[in-house]
């Protein structure tokens, strides 16, 4: 499938002082955060600039996030979307904390495509992704909450005739402490709508928290068990059609033929769309159009990839690790240090190619009219997604309505609009609305994949193994070059890079170069943290590496690098402490330890297997310390480092996306694996009480489970395991 490149050349801060400004629209200073956390303001547009961003009016509409009517009910218009991860119950609390609302009756809407509104402050667009929707909304969020307190507080003030600072807010309601007397929000919007918004308005201390810090049930769950709850591929349209696509099987195939006529010979069957590189059979219902795409029987010319394979791509890969690369962190000086060191310790690590392959397959439902454009869809990317649209149909603005929906799953997968974008392809020679499906086999063979990668890695080490010097060299493609060309500084993608140049050891001669190559026709996106997952597995297993030579203890070895980054020591020795480190365990038994730092957390796990003698690995029970800074929702955090293990769990193990032929070999869960439910070890989470500014936790945690896993095998096994996933490797041991 042809993937494009968006230009986003407006979208990345020129510099750090940029990407801490505030916006020209807005009332909020930037903040940057202790320790690595950043929390950046943005502004709250003014009411005449939310008019046509708001679907529905109000009386009162603060901001572009709020709305309360004369009911009392208030609306949320979220900002950022729930893809299985938490956003739709921990974002509203931040509202309903400051504005003094039950966050069960906070209505969601979600919001509409404008990255100029509802702009991620931390990346630059409307998007989710990269562990950033509490670190992004924290400050915004409740200012929005605490600007429309202030304002309904100072309407009931003026009708009571008393100064503001004798009335406060509780539970939908202003309340004169004096007299006890009482006016709900709904009776105060008209007059509040009529008050200036204040510029700055006071926030809560944490003290004085009542929802943050909490835990607090799942807002999304109810819908999901009744089935209320409405993701893309549950779109329904009067007179709509389905439309099941097929791409070229190789990378960079186009169509030579099909049989037509078999295809609409199939009941149901009503057109047959030919695109260069796919085709679509469409029918009344879905089974009809797959019956007609099989009996259509398209067959392709394979080409210019059409001989590429796994093995082709790492023998390039290999290759170019050998040549130096662009400096990503160069201290001190490592390559003499190394030259006077004892012993030179080298290592290899590969990562392969991995799919997304999320619950809800890729499918698009759009209906084309004179009027316009409308497209149902779950995206993680509204805004992008609606100037993809407009650049495909020559529509403005206006004319492409983007209806988004829950997630059955992104991952980064829906960071893309390539599925809409075919979508709109097919829709564009069909009349009325129709929904494009991908088959589960389609999903996985024409995904866009996470990078493979070669990491070569190497340490100077003294007599008693200690490390004196480090040098990282990462090969490997770049997503942030096609995605957004802008982030790219000095030479050096920081998402390639990520993990491996800010590695948490204090090494005083480090250096770190990375080499881009890409592979033929390979698209390539990002996976739930990539340049985290990739860093943290190679620097984690070297680290223990090390460890082994120096005969020494890995956690002593880890903690003795980490006298400057107390934070990230914390959480190291409390994992320990919470997996009992050290305790005698039964034979073919083990446990690994690993640490990642990223997205704003510290996070360390501690993963114990066992092994037996035909090669088989069970992970048997997980440890992880979270240090994420402020917690909004305890329960969100520990479900996401949870589902993080498990998906990082079947990637070590399992994930692998190969190729011959030009084509992927995968198909379907049966030969691309994740855990099953008998599989997943037990899991223990304990969160760091912390007031440090909010970090990321949707993807360290898959980040860290991979190199604890395989730190495991080596202390049970003595196998060390350096190229993912572990598959078969003990049994051919």
């Amino acid at each position: 499938m042809k993937t494009r490149s968006i230009d986003t050349s407006t979208v990345a801060p020129a510099s750090r002082r940029d990407f801490l400004a505030v916006t020209a629209t807005g009332a909020l200073g930037a903040m940057a955060a202790a320790s690595g956390g950043l929390l950046l303001g943005f502004g709250l547009p003014a009411r005449a600039e939310i008019r046509d961003t708001l679907t529905t009016q109000s009386a009162f509409e603060p901001n572009a996030f709020l709305r309360i009517d004369r009911t009392g009910k208030v609306t949320f218009v979220m900002p950022v979307i729930e893809m299985g991860q938490g956003t739709y119950t921990s974002v509203p609390m931040l509202i309903a904390e400051e504005l003094e609302v039950d966050v069960d009756k906070v209505a969601i809407e979600h919001s509409p495509p404008d990255d100029k509104i509802y702009v991620n402050p931390l990346i630059g667009v409307q998007m989710t992704g990269g562990s950033t929707a509490i670190r992004g909304t924290y400050i915004p969020l409740r200012r929005a909450g605490a600007t429309a307190r202030v304002m309904l507080v100072t309407a009931a003030a003026a009708r009571w005739k008393v100064e503001p600072s004798a009335c406060h807010a509780e539970n939908g309601q202003v309340v004169h402490g004096a007299t006890g007397r009482r006016l709900g929000y709904g009776s105060l919007v008209d007059a509040a709508a009529k008050l200036p918004v204040p510029e700055n308005v006071a926030l809560k201390e944490p003290r004085d928290f009542k929802l943050i810090g909490t835990p607090h049930r799942r807002l999304d769950t109810s819908g999901k068990v009744d089935g209320s709850a409405k993701f893309g591929i549950d779109s329904r349209l009067p007179g709509m059609k389905f439309a099941v696509v097929a791409a070229s099987p190789t990378f960079g195939g186009k169509l030579v033929s099909l049989d037509e006529a078999k295809a609409k010979a199939v009941p149901g069957v009503t057109q047959v769309v030919r695109l260069g590189d796919a085709v679509a059979v469409v029918g009344r219902h879905t089974w009809a159009a797959k019956q007609g795409l099989a009996a259509a029987n398209p067959q392709w010319d394979a080409g210019p990839n059409a001989q590429l394979s796994t093995a082709d791509i790492v023998a390039q890969l290999a290759s170019a690790s050998q040549k130096p690369g662009v400096p990503a962190r160069h201290d001190g000086d490592a390559a003499a240090v190394m030259a006077r060191a004892a012993r030179r310790m080298d290592a290899v690590y590969e990562q392969p190619f991995l799919a997304h392959a999320a619950m809800e397959p890729m499918n698009c439902t759009v209906h084309i009219t004179r009027a316009g454009c409308d497209i149902w869809v779950g995206t993680q990317v509204p805004g992008l997604t609606q100037a993809a649209v407009m650049k495909v149909t020559g529509l403005k603005r206006e004319q492409v309505r983007i209806h988004n929906h829950l997630l059955g799953g992104g991952f980064g997968r829906r960071l893309e609009f390539d599925g809409t974008v075919r979508a709109v392809q097919i829709a564009q020679q069909v009349e009325g609305p129709v929904q494009v499906l991908w088959t589960r086999e389609e999903d996985i063979q024409h995904d866009m994949y996470r990078p493979y990668y070669y990491d070569r890695l190497s340490a100077g080490v003294d007599a008693t193994g200690k490390a004196l010097a480090w040098t990282h060299r990462i090969a490997g493609s770049s997503i942030v070059a096609r995605y957004s060309p802008a982030w790219i500084k000095n030479g050096v993608d920081p998402d390639a890079v990520d993990g491996s140049a800010n590695q948490p050891y204090g090494f005083s001669d480090i250096h770190v170069d990375w080499v881009a190559l890409e592979p033929p026709g390979v698209p390539t996106a990002f996976w739930r943290g990539v340049g985290m997952t990739r860093g943290t597995f190679a620097v984690e297993s070297f680290v223990d590496e090390l460890a082994a030579h120096a005969k020494q203890d890995p956690l002593a070895y880890r903690v003795a690098l980490l006298d400057k980054n107390p934070r990230a020591k914390a959480v190291l020795q409390l994992a320990a402490q919470q997996a009992d480190w050290g305790k005698p365990l039964p034979a073919g038994q083990a446990r690994g330890i690993a640490l990642c730092t990223g997205f704003g957390s510290y996070i360390a796990q501690v993963v114990q297997v066992s092994t037996d003698k035909d090669g088989t690995v069970q992970p048997l029970h997980a440890w992880c310390v979270v240090d994420c800074g402020v917690v909004v929702n305890p329960d969100t955090v520990s479900a996401q480092m949870e589902s993080g293990i498990v998906f990082g769990l079947s990637a070590a193990l399992y994930g692998e996306i190969t190729i011959k032929n030009g084509r992927v070999e995968q198909t379907n869960f049966g030969d691309y694996r994740v855990l099953r439910i008998n599989e997943i070890p037990q899991i223990d989470v304990h969160i760091v009480k912390s007031l440090e500014a909010p970090g990321g936790i949707g993807e360290p945690g898959t980040s860290c489970v991979m190199p604890a896993l395989t730190n495991a095998i080596f202390a049970a096994s003595g196998k060390r395991i350096r190229k993912l996933p572990v598959g078969e490797q003990l049994r051919t041991a």
